[in-house]
């Protein structure tokens, strides 16, 4: 598949919104009962105001992806039927959520708590409307796995814990260790689950061959040509012309920015006195993360190779 950037940005933006606003819900309930120092409410109300503005901005790349955006209000229209109109409603669902959780703790409301939780609620709906548009696709075998669900969950949430870590670093340096752990862990769920798929889709094999595209069963069946020497529409959209040496260095790439290095930068960010220093490195560490990721789901789409390119894409 040629991935379209306007998603990627999407998805990983309102991953790492989802992510931070879980994180956000976990300490509040932490402190709650008293397992940990509450930390002073401008932290939650920076924190949601950052989660409004990466959904935010995701909402606005997902307009880059749309033919005529003037029409977008229709995309809600097949709700009962597409995991996508979903999705176009949990969004902004969620988005309201963190909303009107920042405004609670701004104004010290005792409903803040109850209100988080309605956002973690959104939160996970819109993981799964997001996953399920892909994982839905059967003809698409390297998305149609509940692997797809379980990555775009776990590197949401990890990229997600690492931001609220970086904050906990600058509003509570107490919170930092902790958060740390759970973002490291999240981090390297995220690698193991990413790697599952990396080796599931390796040993993939294409249903589907030029023989029972035409019906013709001779074995020595060569496609020569595929019937015309321009671009076309089903070449630009479905196919992204770049090379294996290209997938190879993206796919070495994202595994290092999107799980190795940011561990790294965690644990010593997390193990520093100095918190302009500690912040300094943990910001690195998410910046160093989000690039990643955005890699990572650019080759997720890439990786997906559609039937049609058989015939469109491949010359014998």
């Amino acid at each position: 598949m040629n991935p379209a950037f306007s998603v990627v940005f999407l998805t990983t933006l309102s991953g790492a919104a989802q992510g931070l606003l879980i994180a956000l819900v976990g300490v509040e309930t932490a402190a709650h009962l008293g397992l940990v120092t509450a930390p002073a409410d401008a932290f939650y109300v920076t924190a949601a105001g950052l989660s409004v503005v990466l959904g935010g901005l995701g909402l606005i790349a997902s307009f880059f992806h749309l033919g005529h955006p003037e029409r977008a209000w229709r995309a809600v229209a097949m709700w009962r039927t597409s995991w996508l109109s979903r999705e176009c409603l949990c969004l902004p669902a969620f988005l309201a959520c963190v909303f009107f959780y920042g405004v609670a703790h701004w104004f010290g409301s005792p409903w803040s708590l109850a209100i988080g939780w309605l956002g973690v609620a959104a939160s996970a709906l819109l993981f799964v409307c997001s996953a399920m548009i892909y994982a839905c696709l059967r003809f698409l075998q390297e998305w149609a796995t509940p692997l797809t669900l379980v990555n775009f969950v776990l590197l949401g949430c990890a990229s997600g814990f690492t931001l609220a870590t970086a904050m906990t670093a600058w509003f509570a340096p107490g919170l930092t260790a902790g958060l740390a752990i759970c973002a490291c862990m999240l981090t390297l769920a995220g690698c193991g689950s990413r790697s599952a798929s990396l080796v599931r889709n390796a040993r993939l094999r294409p249903k589907s061959t030029v023989q029972s595209a035409t019906g013709i069963k001779n074995p020595k069946l060569v496609q020569v040509s595929r019937g015309f020497t321009a671009g076309a529409f089903n070449l630009r959209e479905f196919f992204h012309g770049k090379s294996v040496g290209t997938l190879r260095g993206v796919k070495w790439g994202f595994l290092g920015a999107a799980f190795v290095a940011p561990v790294v930068l965690m644990v010593l960010g997390a193990s520093l006195h100095s918190i302009g220093v500690s912040f300094s490195v943990l910001a690195a560490a998410c910046l160093v993360q989000y690039a990643g990721l955005v890699a990572e789901r650019w080759f997720f789409f890439a990786e997906a190779k559609h039937p049609q390119n058989l015939y469109y894409a491949r010359v014998g």
